[in-house]
């Protein structure tokens, strides 16, 4: 409702989104299949069951609306279309949006260079667990999970919990001993991996918390040798997200 608002200039959100939801229905669009419900603080301060969408669903919605206010966000898509299909005949052009992306971000061009060998490492580490008969994507997300618990006793999620970041990057939130402990982790996970060649989740994963358990060993050498603890709650985040008391605190000023 607050898209359809917005974008149709709708002084009732509701009743166009009714509209609107009705019409892709019996278009088949797919957006509004994904569409879920969650309970959502209403102006009369209840909650409802109010449909909300995820990111992709949200631009689907976009593109069904004929007004002037869609119009600049599908020339965006339409551009981002064109870009992606680009970078499929030239591959080189899809390293330089990422190149210059850090850049926008203020990262410097040695700090890119690390990190673009960085992804191509991790590549080497799943295409192992790949060739040791991984499959799934969850399957991958708890080996990860497994490299990072063993060194830093977080996984992933928790990490980005620790650091104040949801969707962001872990890698592009960490400072330098961070990374090299994590690039540590996963490249002692590779060479184990390919010497004893594990096959199947089990045996990968005693794969994954052995190598972690290497990284561990350098963390605690490493705090020991310096007095300083390597794991930091800092990121690279120009803003901060707030959560509900925050909010609730906005609300009443």
């Amino acid at each position: 409702m607050d898209i359809v608002s917005v974008i149709a200039e709708s002084k009732d959100g509701r009743k166009y989104w009714n509209k609107l939801k009705q019409r892709l229905k019996e278009e088949g669009n797919e957006s509004v299949t994904n569409c879920r419900q969650l309970k959502l603080k209403s102006s009369d301060g209840k909650y409802y069951n109010t449909d909300v969408c995820d990111i992709e669903g949200m631009f689907r919605i976009i593109e069904s609306i004929p007004s002037k206010n869609a119009e600049p966000i599908k020339q965006w898509l339409a551009r981002l279309g064109k870009e992606r299909i680009d970078e499929v005949f030239d591959p080189s052009l899809t390293i330089q949006r990422t190149i210059d992306i850090y850049r926008a971000k203020g990262y410097d061009d040695e700090w890119i260079s690390k990190r673009v060998k960085g992804i191509q490492e991790r590549k080497r580490l799943t295409d192992i667990w790949k060739d040791g008969g991984i499959e799934s994507n969850l399957e991958y997300t708890m080996l990860t999970d497994e490299i990072y618990k063993s060194w830093s006793g977080m996984k992933v999620n928790e990490y980005k919990q620790f650091k104040g970041i949801r969707k962001e990057s872990l890698r592009d939130n960490m400072n330098d001993i961070e990374i090299l402990l994590t690039d540590l982790g996963e490249l002692a996970t590779r060479d184990i991996a390919t010497s004893l060649q594990p096959q199947g989740f089990k045996e990968n994963m005693k794969v994954a918390k052995r190598g972690g358990r290497v990284a561990s060993d350098a963390r605690k050498s490493y705090e020991k040798a310096t007095n300083k603890i390597a794991i930091s709650k800092q990121n690279a985040l120009n803003y901060q997200y707030m959560d509900e008391d925050k909010n609730k605190q906005i609300e009443n000023k």
